[in-house]
């Protein structure tokens, strides 16, 4: 059994993924020596750097830190499932003696004698953990939170507490989350995706369930409702049930709800985040820990002043003139989510909508149901699918589903060309939706819209 206590340093091989920085920040925080390797240099990587952890990005035996080229069982090697395979660092290192763990096995670890709050789902996930995070935080129960996403408040993916109450994103890519076996289970959405792991959708919700299962004896899981899993409070934001959000407004631009659980009602709260999606995350995280937040005004204060998750429905721009919003949608319900927030705060607004899809195998199994959102744009700036970890898949291609788009204007772009266009037409409202490399276009859109 890993003993983690014990562990002096530790190398990361795929560092630069959101999960993995996340156990670097918190290894480096315990005092341990820390290591990366990760194919590109990114934002990410680089501020990884600046806060003092070594990153390295050649595969390349020579370059692997010095105290793992040999064997040390004070040493501790994790990896992610999304690196290749056959890596010569890993052939190395298990050469040298290391058993390889998966960071979703460092996770279980880390979380096994503690009290867990684990937020699952397809889609959802990230802005729910991050919301329960906030909430412990600026109430002042505090917790220890490893998240999928860079929080606006903290501009961080992990939180540091002495308690013993820990927040985890719960990651389906690969399984992961059954090493986990939480107190509190929320599940948010059950889509298929991530059918290049599951093969069907089938399976997908399989998988949901063995986490459900799960849960401790004594545990509350919560799920949304009409996803047809095992549940003790099922919530929503659009129905009634155990606990659901009523009298739902925008104000100013902003969502203002009452919730509704069975003994209890919060009223008129104000959330900081926009989108009905937003609404029904709220209601998941209050339900989860109203338990642990006595005071009901700042359980309230700290919905008001969450600030979401980078790249979930960020304004980069927000003027008199351009609204310009970054999100991280790369699933046809996440698409659709995100425009149904656009519309409802912008609904006289020409929108151009500028889309990296992501995974061949994620365009090609939901070509028709991405077509079918994305015609709900004015104009639609379509770039290349971003490969990640796969090879071109034959008949699948960005062409191929812009012409089944049938929207007023569409373009296939460069990145390139896509700031371009924004650049030479100045658009009031832009978006850029994907999980790719389309972040990278922020910066320059920006500039084009402030010029």
């Amino acid at each position: 059994m890993l003993r983690l206590d014990d562990i002096k340093e530790v190398f990361l091989i795929g560092i630069g993924g959101i999960g993995m920085s996340a156990l670097a920040r918190y290894f480096q925080h315990l005092g341990c020596g820390v290591y990366g390797y990760d194919k590109t240099k990114t934002t990410l990587t680089s501020q990884l750097e600046k806060e003092g952890i070594s990153v390295f990005y050649q595969d390349d035996i020579e370059r692997i830190p010095a105290p793992f080229q040999l064997y040390s069982e004070q040493h501790l090697v994790v990896y992610t499932p999304a690196v290749p395979k056959d890596l010569n660092l890993i052939a190395c290192l298990k050469g040298v003696g290391y058993v390889l763990h998966k960071r979703s096995e460092v996770l279980g670890i880390i979380s096994a004698h503690r009290y867990t709050i684990a937020v699952a789902g397809t889609h959802g996930k990230t802005t729910t953990s991050s919301m329960i995070a906030h909430i412990l935080t600026y109430s002042g129960v505090g917790c220890s939170a490893f998240l999928g996403g860079i929080t606006a408040n903290y501009g961080t993916n992990v939180l540091f507490s002495d308690n013993d109450l820990v927040v985890v994103e719960a990651d389906e890519f690969d399984r992961s989350f059954l090493t986990l076996h939480p107190d509190i289970a929320i599940v948010t959405s059950t889509d298929a995706d991530h059918l290049d792991i599951y093969g069907d959708a089938s399976h997908v919700k399989e998988s949901f369930r063995l986490f459900i299962k799960q849960v401790a004896s004594n545990g509350l899981r919560i799920i949304k409702k009409g996803l047809d899993l095992p549940a003790d409070i099922h919530y929503s934001a659009s129905e009634q049930a155990d606990a659901y959000a009523s009298n739902i407004c925008i104000e100013n631009g902003d969502y203002y709800f009452d919730y509704i659980g069975n003994t209890e009602k919060i009223e008129r709260i104000q959330l900081g985040v926009p989108g009905i999606h937003n609404v029904e995350n709220a209601v998941a995280a209050i339900t989860a820990v109203k338990h642990l937040v006595e005071d009901v005004g700042l359980l309230k204060a700290a919905l008001t002043s969450f600030r979401g998750v980078k790249r979930r429905f960020e304004y980069i721009v927000k003027s008199e003139s351009h609204v310009y919003i970054d999100d991280y949608a790369h699933h046809p319900e996440e698409l659709k989510a995100c425009l149904a927030a656009v519309k409802s705060l912008y609904p006289n607004e020409r929108l151009v909508f500028v889309f990296q899809p992501h995974l061949y195998s994620r365009t090609r199994d939901f070509l028709d149901d991405f077509a079918k959102v994305l015609s709900q744009v004015d104009v639609l700036l379509l770039m290349d699918i971003y490969p990640a970890r796969e090879l071109p898949i034959r008949g699948v291609s960005s062409v191929v589903l812009l012409n089944k788009v049938q929207c007023a204007e569409k373009y296939l772009v460069s990145p390139e060309q896509a700031v371009e266009y924004v650049a030479r037409h100045r658009p009031s409202l832009v978006v850029t939706a994907g999980a790719g490399d389309i972040d990278l276009l922020v910066e320059p859109i920006k500039e084009a819209l402030n010029a």
